[in-house]
């Protein structure tokens, strides 16, 4: 949000810097985030002054330049080349002096220098309004008025306005300061509370001289008076669109607003100073002279000012005439009731919505406007007769016309303010500081809060509804503190917390072990957004789109449901970075998926790894291989055994997810699966290179987490022996199985099993391979002898030829 520190100023008698309003502002929750100047012609014409033309000769050496001398309000006339042809005797013109800076309407800003032209000497420049940015007009030089004064800047003579612009991060429960006059009044309670003078008060603008005519009634029906909480307006007839003057160009440029035409830029004036959104309408175009405050038909059409047609939600609350709707209340007006060039009468809404309502139509349609905005937030009711009344004034006085009706004010059930019970104990408890009551009373009196009753110990205080986050006592306290600032609480020489009680292990300690050795391997973290796309989970039978948690009123179709896994954030994620030529990439992220069935909600915390591209980055002396299937599980296999979680059993997967991988388990429990993702799925993310996935289910993986610590067990004194075997086995016979019949043969001394080779071909048969096979033995209380190796080789063979059909290769 932007406030203009000298409008600010209008609403606060206050000389201080703009640098120590923003700390007084930020200490109190409305932190300043920029400050940044606003000049209405960039440069604001510095180095620029009124000149008076003394002479003019025709030079010598071009016949297009003129040698004049100009009276700049300085010691000595100076000397210029002019190129312009309307340039003569008597004028008054605009002067840039040596080192001004000019930033013309095109093109770049340039330095004006001493120099000669043609051999003539020119000490300035002449100025044209298109090279200092006050037009577009290049046809001669810009000659002012003759009551312009020689040496008078040229900021002073054409008005430049000039103002520090504070960019505010408003909270969301800060609806009361959406505004001029609510930040004025925050920032009035600050400087009360720090300087300790509350003589000052803050100045509204004033609405005496409101005045009722006649001439013109609309009638207004409220049929929805729970979404419509107050309905104001008026009617003015007389009025001419035309633009606004500077002031109010200037007010509405400083925050950022693009001026349109007299009526449009006091309604956003006026929504910016008081935070009231306003409406005007072509009172001409309200069909049967009567304005209806109602909902309309599921999918009605109508066409908003944008030019779009839109399809209303039977939730839509809409300000209709006797025809149809005008306008969806309190976010965007309609094409054909707005005010034009040619509007001469108008009526002027001013109103209060249920923010509920506003913020289901505005997520409906897909509309952020100012006033959706602070209606979204809650906006004061009670500040609808007083803008109405500062609006219509401002029309009078800038537009023309007369007030032609009397101020039409629907209120059927006004909005009661607060009544807090608040006790002095409570707040010095709270804050954690005694502080003065009578500086307690200032503070809510600055702010706006009535004291009711006052007694000793407490009071009872009456909050007006603009501080719609102000209802219990506790929100009073925060006022207080907040104003007599967090920095003056002083930090405690002592801490005293319970003892709480910390799961061993410690989930969040674990995650930092498995964060930790990911990130020294080259993985980098990324954290995706839980919302995705529906679409994602509808084509693939991996997933149940019915399953998926869908929201009731999602900001856009990429964002209508809950994850169900993790894997399309991360492939949004590549595609991305491979979008911008980073082709090479290990990403790892802990996150969560969200499903629901008939029994309830359902919550699975999960870490998944990617893996495409090189499978080294790019070097003279490294190979070019894409990472692998085998590289990927050795990560998986790494985490396992970081942990102390042993896996206890592999099988193949392929489905619609993985075109080739394996899943895992440990006792009985599935830990993950890894591998390839299949192409089309890549393809729904529009990633066409290939992509290794792991999703271990990390609710189980902290669950298999060893109870005890890991031991120590001592370094065997004695040696280890390797004995190699090759088995020809059928195509069919996986390596696991070799394995675990290897240890369910020898419990004693076998430490180890390795597969360093695979060989197939010609000699060995078409069904046939061979699995070079090491296995390690070793005895931890004696060297093992020759005889006892022999005997477990022996052992081992002879189980392998029974049960796998083995033949050993010499």
């Amino acid at each position: 949000m932007k406030i203009s520190y000298s409008w600010l100023k209008n609403y606060v008698d206050t000389d201080l810097p703009v640098e120590q309003a923003a700390a007084l502002l930020t200490g109190g929750g409305l932190e300043v985030e920029s400050i940044e100047r606003f000049e209405r012609v960039k440069g604001g014409l510095k180095g620029l002054v009124v000149g008076e033309v003394k002479t003019r000769e025709k030079h010598p050496d071009a016949d297009r330049l003129s040698i004049t001398t100009v009276d700049a309000g300085g010691t000595e006339l100076l000397h210029i080349v002019c190129g312009a042809a309307n340039v003569a005797v008597g004028q008054k013109v605009v002067v840039a002096l040596e080192g001004a800076t000019l930033y013309p309407s095109d093109g770049e800003p340039f330095v004006i220098k001493k120099s000669k032209i043609r051999g003539q000497a020119s000490e300035g420049m002449i100025c044209a309004e298109d090279e200092i940015g006050l037009g577009k007009s290049h046809e001669g030089i810009l000659v002012l008025e003759a009551t312009a004064r020689p040496g008078m800047p040229a900021a002073d003579y054409f008005g430049m306005a000039s103002d520090e612009v504070l960019e505010i991060g408003l909270t969301p429960n800060r609806a009361d300061a959406a505004s001029h006059l609510g930040v004025a009044r925050d920032l009035l309670a600050l400087i009360h509370c720090t300087s300790g003078n509350t003589d000052s008060k803050l100045q509204l603008p004033s609405v005496e001289e409101f005045r009722i005519g006649g001439g013109l009634n609309i009638e207004v029906e409220v049929k929805e008076p729970q979404a419509c909480i107050r309905y104001s307006g008026v009617t003015i007839t007389g009025i001419t669109v035309k633009d606004s003057p500077e002031w109010l160009k200037d007010r509405l440029r400083s925050i950022g607003l693009r001026p349109i035409n007299n009526i449009v830029d006091i309604t956003n004036f006026v929504l910016h100073e008081l935070g009231q959104p306003l409406h005007a309408f072509d009172a001409e175009k309200i069909k049967g002279g009567k304005i209806v405050v109602r909902k309309c038909p599921d999918k009605t059409k109508f066409i908003t000012l944008d030019g779009v047609e839109r399809e209303l939600s039977e939730k839509d609350l809409m300000i209709c005439d006797v025809s149809g709707p005008m306008c969806i209340a309190g976010v965007f007006g309609g094409t054909g009731s707005g005010v034009s060039a040619t509007t001469n009468s108008i009526f002027l809404e001013s109103a209060c919505f249920n923010p509920r309502s506003i913020r289901k139509s505005s997520r409906h349609h897909g509309l952020k406007t100012d006033a959706s905005f602070r209606f979204e937030r809650g906006t004061d009711p009670d500040m609808t007769v007083f803008a109405l009344k500062r609006a219509a004034l401002l029309i009078v006085e800038m537009a023309g016309g007369q007030v032609a009706s009397e101020i039409i004010d629907i209120y059927p059930e006004p909005v009661p303010p607060f009544r807090i019970p608040f006790a002095f104990s409570n707040c010095d408890r709270l804050i954690g500081k005694k502080i003065d009551p009578a500086v307690i009373r200032q503070i809510l009196t600055s702010l706006g809060i009535i004291i009711e009753s006052d007694s000793k110990d407490a009071l009872l205080l009456v909050v007006p509804p603009r501080k719609v986050d102000v209802y219990r006592e506790c929100d009073v306290v925060e006022e207080v503190l907040r104003i007599y600032g967090y920095n003056n609480i002083p930090m405690p020489s002592s801490m005293h917390a319970s003892v709480s009680h910390a799961p061993n292990p410690d989930p969040v300690k674990v995650q930092q072990v498995v964060s930790s050795l990911l990130s020294v391997q080259g993985f980098c973290e990324i954290i995706a957004n839980s919302l995705t796309k529906g679409s994602y989970y509808e084509k693939n039978t991996r997933f149940n789109s019915g399953q998926s948690v869908t929201l009731l009123n999602p900001l856009s179709s990429d964002l209508n449901v809950l994850r169900q896994s993790l894997v399309f954030g991360g492939l949004e994620v590549i595609a991305y970075n491979h979008n911008r030529k980073q082709e090479d990439l290990k990403l790892y992220e802990f996150g969560k998926t969200y499903l629901q069935s008939p029994k309830g909600f359902h919550e699975t915390h999960h870490l998944s790894l990617f893996l495409t591209g090189r499978k080294m980055p790019e070097s003279w002396n490294a190979s070019s291989e894409s990472s692998g299937f085998y590289q990927l599980k050795a990560f998986v296999m790494n985490i396992c055994v970081r942990l102390g979680i042993p896996v206890t059993g592999v099988s193949e997967i392929s489905d619609e997810l993985f075109s080739g991988g394996l899943k895992i388990e440990s006792q009985k429990k599935t830990i993950g699966e890894f591998g390839f993702l299949h192409p089309s799925v890549c393809k729904q993310v529009d990633v066409n290179t290939p992509v290794l996935y792991a999703d271990l289910n990390w609710d189980h993986v902290l669950s298999l987490l060893p109870k005890k610590q890991i031991a120590y067990q001592e370094v065997s004194r004695f040696p280890s022996v390797r004995r190699d075997l090759a088995l020809v086995l059928d195509k069919k016979v996986m390596y696991k199985e070799v394995e675990a019949i290897a240890y369910q043969t020898e419990k004693a001394f076998l430490k180890n099993v390795n597969l360093f080779d695979v060989f197939e071909g010609e000699k060995l048969g078409k069904e046939k391979k061979s699995y070079a096979v090491s296995f390690t033995l070793q005895d931890e209380s004696a060297t093992l002898t020759d005889k006892q190796i022999e005997k477990i080789m022996e052992k081992l063979i002879k189980t392998y030829q029974e049960k796998l059909g083995a033949e050993i290769r010499q």
